[in-house]
């Protein structure tokens, strides 16, 4: 498939039609990067913090521009096969997307804990880190590694209590969540956050808690909201909340 024909692929499956990415394969490239135990870091442009060095056992990449959306492509996971029929093995493996990076001609920059885990079994998997760079299908499919329900992160910039951050660092279903707003009155007077970067959205001049939130997904007019209150009125940096949102 041609670089053209490829991209094209990808706009289509991803801003446009979500649902075709659970059934049709893009070939790409993927190389990756190494930590001291093979997982994610902590660094990466999401703004996960340490939850995208471990989240989904620390099989984690760095994605292209194409895959990373201006950050609303963070957390979208992918099925990641190699196309050596004697090394890789027929399924691959799941990828969490934590961080923007591309290599010679890679969509997925993945961490040592992921691209180990596309080889058929551990002497092949050791060829493939040998190879550097593999080429690959990969398909975004729904994330299952964390319950399921959007869940959201006090991001480390928020300043109690009158400068709040949120990164929205789980969402189970193949689609991006584009807008995020807040209620301090159950429901009435929606407060928006705008997109600071990667998966952060935030607010200065915060009202006072508890909040609700609700989300709005890519090619959706609809807002779904939280059940109940999520952020309370004392919240903390760093700590992380289940949203309710069921998606």
């Amino acid at each position: 498939m041609g670089l053209h024909s490829k991209y094209q692929v990808v706009l289509v499956c991803v801003l446009l039609l979500p649902a075709l990415c659970l059934s049709q394969f893009t070939d790409s490239r993927a190389t990756f990067y190494t930590t001291s135990d093979g997982s994610g870091t902590p660094t990466g442009a999401c703004g996960f913090g340490d939850y995208g060095r471990t989240e989904n056992s620390g099989r984690v990449a760095g994605v292209s521009d194409a895959l990373w959306r201006g950050g609303a492509g963070c957390g979208a996971c992918y099925q990641v096969r190699c196309k050596d029929t004697q090394l890789c093995s027929t399924d691959g493996v799941t990828i969490a997307a934590t961080d923007m990076g591309s290599g010679d001609r890679t969509d997925f920059v993945m961490s040592l804990n992921g691209f180990l885990r596309l080889g058929v079994n551990s002497a092949a998997s050791e060829q493939l880190r040998k190879n550097g760079t593999v080429d690959i299908q990969y398909r975004r499919v729904p994330c299952a590694f964390d319950g399921s329900n959007v869940k959201i992160k006090i991001h480390e910039n928020s300043r109690f209590p009158d400068y709040l951050a949120i990164a929205v660092i789980y969402v189970p279903r193949p689609n991006d969540v584009v807008s995020v707003q807040i209620s301090n009155n159950n429901g009435g007077n929606w407060s928006p956050l705008g997109r600071s970067f990667g998966a952060v959205f935030d607010l200065a001049n915060a009202p006072s808690g508890p909040f609700k939130v609700r989300v709005q997904f890519r090619g959706s007019q609809t807002w779904v909201e939280s059940p109940n209150n999520v952020i309370p009125a004392n919240w903390n940096v760093g700590a992380i909340y289940d949203s309710g949102i069921h998606a």
